[in-house]
């Protein structure tokens, strides 16, 4: 209706409805497509457009009426809510308490205000199809039925996703007119996850606080929003915040620096292995119950917000033993190994990413030079100039380059945050 609406608003007289709705979600789906790939969201196997399964529609209402469970009246088709036994399963609503309302369509020609529309006879500048009950086009929740079950060749959908706000009507009529075509359970397990909010408040536009990703990405990391997003349980509202967000931003930086950290302790690291073999596998086995623990939480219904404490652990923990030159290259190696791999869970490239723009030639210094300078500020340090020390780590500052002296006398450098 929204696409149809829009179409309308459009003068040019020159094109027909229907090349202005396909004109229009052309448009449209060209730019979720790309807002997705910012976000790291990986392409399905298909996509599938109503307007491209129209006929596959009219053969499920067909078998619909067949078997008594719709009827026309006057080109409309309705779905016969009441002799649907399980309706109201998922919501857990009573057919008997349901009123016909805001979320209920309401028309005169039903023969109860509970039953949906399978088919809407056309309407003067609406595009519509041919059909055995005349001109028209499907209903919303006919075409999701439809297209999942012809698509995917199967009657039993293991996962079917959607927001708290589609479970009635919308999904309760997808199970009502899927399982009555094919005799079998519609759904295995529903996903549905909790609504946005802005700074506690339900999003409108009405209200002036309405943002689209295109209007985030402006002023945040993608990675940064995606991260926000996973730092809540899909199930739990989500609110929506520049603080919330700022903070993602922060934690995303934190990841960089630790990745550049990580690769100069690793550049740097001495050749001799200090630890024994039993301490080397202890070590290992240790950087492993980080995995191990992120799994749990993921497989336990999907709970980014656990699987993510458990990563800002490692980091952690990570942190503290390249401080302490406690790593050796095995181990080292095992962590980037664990964290790329809870980066392709999770879609969060910035785990394992350093910055494109950290570009040595961009600070106006080189890696070589910077390496010489830390050593020659040790140099000083252990010859008490302390002043001349001190000016080298200014100097580095300087160029975005921040020293961290470790306990046992030894040097790391990061990013500025």
């Amino acid at each position: 209706d929204k696409i149809i609406n829009r179409a309308q608003e459009d003068t040019d007289t020159s094109k027909t409805i229907k090349q202005k709705c396909k004109e229009l979600t052309e448009q449209y789906f060209d730019e979720y497509k790309n807002l997705m790939k910012k976000l790291d969201v990986e392409e399905p196997t298909m996509f599938v457009k109503a307007t491209d399964t129209i006929s596959d529609m009219q053969e499920v209402i067909e078998e619909l009426i067949k078997k008594g469970f719709a009827y026309e009246v006057v080109g409309d088709i309705y779905f016969s809510v009441r002799k649907f036994k399980g309706y109201g399963k998922l919501s857990g609503r009573n057919v008997d308490d349901m009123k016909s309302g805001a979320r209920i369509e309401v028309d005169e020609n039903k023969k109860d205000p509970l039953d949906f529309a399978l088919w809407k006879k056309a309407k003067v500048g609406e595009p519509s199809w041919k059909s055995p009950w005349g001109e028209g086009r499907p209903g919303w929740h006919i075409e999701c039925s439809v297209m999942s079950l012809k698509k995917l060749d199967t009657k039993t959908l293991d996962i079917h996703g959607g927001g708290q706000d589609l479970i009635f009507p919308h999904h309760e009529n997808e199970i009502a007119q899927s399982e009555v075509y094919t005799g079998e359970d519609f759904v295995k397990f529903w996903i549905h996850n909790g609504f946005v909010t802005v700074n506690k408040e339900k999003m409108s536009k009405s209200l002036g606080n309405f943002f689209t990703l295109k209007d985030i990405f402006k002023k945040y990391d993608p990675q940064a929003v995606r991260l926000f997003l996973l730092s809540q349980h899909y199930r739990s509202p989500i609110d929506f915040s520049d603080d919330k967000l700022q903070e993602a931003d922060k934690n995303i930086k934190k990841f960089e620096n630790f990745n550049i950290k990580r690769k100069n302790y690793l550049c740097n690291i001495q050749k001799k292995e200090k630890e024994s073999k039993e301490e080397k596998k202890s070590l290992l086995e240790e950087i492993d119950s980080f995995k191990e623990k992120f799994i749990q939480a993921m497989d336990d219904d999907f709970n980014t917000a656990v699987a993510l404490s458990y990563i800002y652990k490692l980091i952690n923990y990570a942190n503290r033993k390249i401080d302490k030159e406690e790593l050796d290259i095995l181990s080292c190696q095992h962590i980037e190994t664990i964290l790329s791999d809870m980066s392709r869970i999770l879609g969060l490239s910035a785990l394992t990413f350093i910055p494109k723009d950290f570009d040595w030639l961009s600070i106006g210094i080189g890696k070589d030079e910077t390496t010489e300078l830390i050593s020659k500020r040790l140099q000083y340090k252990r010859e008490k100039k302390y002043k001349e020390a001190d000016k080298i780590r200014e100097q580095l500052e300087s160029k975005g380059i921040i020293l961290e002296d470790t306990p046992d006398g030894g040097t790391h450098w990061r990013t500025k945050d």
